[in-house]
């Protein structure tokens, strides 16, 4: 076990070093290319950045407002029949959104709640299972300049429910 332990400290400077030598053998300038890649990602940063402030801003809001509050009561009258816990409700909200501001309402989760509770074990597993799907559409789609987005909403919304199911189910076996 611990060799598996010392190895995996050395993938990323491993993949880095293949990196650099399959560069070098291929006679690419390494370091030119890095610059010119480091400073289009910096372009792109500045691109996004009004797109990732309005989604901080509406988050925010949402949390400020009491609007999450409010919808945790609505629909956690009907979750609660599937074993879908009513305050998940907030978490699953925002995660579609914002996965920073999802993950600080998953530890305040943790503090109410247990990290072990059922609560906890559901919200544990729905944040590494669902994704960011408005960020990951705005950005991703502005960068790429995508404008026909046809079915990526249904399915994204498709893969989260199928997430939320694997995390009751998954954790209804603990």
């Amino acid at each position: 076990m611990k060799l598996l332990l010392y190895m995996t400290d050395f993938i990323v400077p491993l993949v880095i070093f293949g990196i650099v030598c399959y560069g070098i053998m291929m006679k690419v300038d390494v370091y030119d290319t890095f610059i010119k890649g480091a400073k289009s990602g910096f372009f792109t940063v500045i691109k996004i950045m009004p797109t990732l402030v309005g989604l901080m801003v509406a988050v925010g809001i949402l949390r400020a407002s009491g609007f999450l509050g409010f919808l945790s009561e609505l629909i956690g009258k009907f979750t609660k029949y599937i074993g879908f816990p009513g305050e998940l409700v907030p978490l699953t909200v925002v995660k579609m959104f914002s996965s920073s501001a999802a993950t600080g309402l998953l530890l305040d989760l943790f503090k109410e709640h247990g990290t072990d509770s059922y609560i906890g074990l559901i919200g544990s597993i729905s944040m590494s299972c669902t994704e960011t799907i408005f960020y990951t559409m705005s950005v991703y789609f502005m960068t790429a300049k995508v404008t026909k987005t046809r079915y990526t909403l249904t399915g994204a919304m498709l893969a989260t429910f199928a997430g939320l199911a694997a995390s009751v189910i998954l954790a209804g076996m603990y």
